[in-house]
């Protein structure tokens, strides 16, 4: 890849560097490529990954999604280890109705760090409710696909892209087959809050359905209507919700009997992802694998995979625990151990409320830990960032930076990776949502 990647920015002149940002910022554009109104990419070059190291990820991380099931499975079954998940009230009152399907998360994203050189990789979240970004990347890949400099490259390597938004596409029809038995063409409802900043990707999705054949509207949880047994949104019957609404929201909003609620609880209508994939969504999920208690739940090889790709995890609280095999009194550790730790809430996104302790001051770092033990927070050890040179055109010349960089692997049916995006960074704190980074596709390349 180190070969690939000076090749592609030896190519790079600062005129071909100028026509390629022109027809990237067209495309952007032209395709919606915003989120909220900043452009989602902002270099120049995608990301590279040989066709091994993909390989490799998928094998990763198919086996962490087997620890990550018999984890659910376990939880659904028994309330008091379901405690340690830290499900709230409503949410415990949802998980109680079957969604029509067995998983609990048929689409899903894993958020790691992978170390190419050395091979190694740290899961830190697994957004397990609402993955946003596959129709993003399919469209980057388009974007990326036929810019001057990709034409420039391709006489010397061969790049090909791993695609996402079909993932999505497969496992919504099959959880919808599996729920209905039948074997038809559903009327999808794609829903979202009008305001959010991924709207974008609702209508690239939308346009994506019905090129396929699919009948596909946007619409506002709080305009759907559930009479007659039926769900209705934009003028007709709903047989599939794409739920991009974050359940958490929409309970906040519209109360836990709010009309797409009841029809889910009814068996009147089909969601993905349904409210079980709160249990894997919080945070707690990774304090669960990695917590000695819970050791008897895997087998070796599950074992060996926690312990190589999640980092150290607990939930904060009062406890005695482990840490590198030794016994410690969890919080005079946290409170000791600042420059190795994060703080993170149990359900949030776009890293609201997450603390870095290398980069607070002790005061700081104590506040930050009496909040986590009052609220609902996790603790986990500060993982090694990766990072990669990547170009940007400034004032007219091609410029080479490093950006920290994480690996963000699509996953279908809670079993296998299917794409995979990447976000860039100059702040250790790699969100789009925070409001900086760039979100890029993922390339295989291999010398022809």
């Amino acid at each position: 890849m180190q070969d690939a990647i000076a090749y592609y920015h030896e190519l790079l002149t600062d005129e071909l560097a100028q026509a390629s940002e022109a027809m990237l910022s067209d495309q952007l554009r032209r395709r919606g490529l915003v989120f909220g109104d900043r452009p989602v990419a902002t270099v120049l070059r995608p990301r590279f990954m040989t066709l091994a190291h993909y390989r490799l990820l998928q094998r990763r991380v198919r086996l962490l999604m087997r620890a990550f099931g018999k984890a659910y499975e376990r939880a659904l079954a028994d309330q008091a280890f379901r405690g340690q998940f830290r499900l709230v009230d409503w949410e415990e009152r949802l998980i109680r109705h079957d969604p029509g399907f067995r998983e609990p998360s048929p689409t899903s994203r894993v958020d790691a760090f992978v170390m190419d050189d050395a091979g190694t990789m740290a899961l830190t979240e697994y957004n397990a409710e609402t993955p946003a970004g596959a129709g993003y990347n399919d469209a980057l890949v388009a974007s990326f696909a036929d810019l001057p400099i990709m034409r420039a490259f391709g006489r010397r390597y061969e790049a090909l892209p791993l695609l996402a938004r079909h993932g999505v596409l497969h496992v919504l029809l099959d959880a919808y087959e599996e729920w209905s038995g039948r074997r038809d063409v559903p009327r999808v409802a794609i829903v979202d809050w009008p305001e959010v900043p991924t709207r974008s990707e609702f209508v690239l999705f939308q346009e994506y359905f019905r090129a396929v054949g699919i009948e596909a509207v946007i619409a506002d949880p709080r305009e759907l209507e559930f009479r007659g047994g039926r769900l209705y949104a934009e003028g007709g019957p709903v047989d599939l919700v794409y739920k991009r609404v974050l359940l958490a929201e929409l309970v906040e909003r519209c109360g836990v009997d709010t009309p797409l609620l009841q029809a889910v609880a009814a068996r009147a209508v089909c969601m993905v992802n349904p409210p079980r994939c709160k249990i894997l969504h919080k945070k707690a999920s990774l304090a669960v694998l990695s917590d000695e208690r819970n050791q008897p739940l895997f087998v070796a090889e599950e074992h060996e995979s926690i312990a190589a790709h999640i980092p150290w995890t607990r939930v904060m609280e009062e406890r005695r625990t482990e840490y590198g095999g030794k016994a410690v009194d969890l919080v005079p550790f946290v409170l000791a151990l600042r420059h190795r730790l994060v703080l993170k809430p149990n359900d949030d996104y776009g890293g609201a409320g997450i603390v870095l302790g290398w980069e607070t001051d002790d005061a700081e770092w104590e506040r930050a830990v009496a909040n986590a033990l009052a609220s609902q927070y996790i603790v986990q050890e500060r993982v090694a960032i990766p990072s990669e040179p990547y170009p940007s055109l400034v004032d007219g010349r091609a410029v080479f930076a490093d950006r920290m960089m994480d690996t963000a692997p699509f996953v279908c049916h809670g079993d296998y990776a299917e794409g995979c995006l990447t976000r860039l960074s100059t702040a250790a704190l790699l969100n789009v949502t925070a409001g900086g980074g760039s979100t890029i596709p993922t390339f295989v390349v291999e010398r022809r």
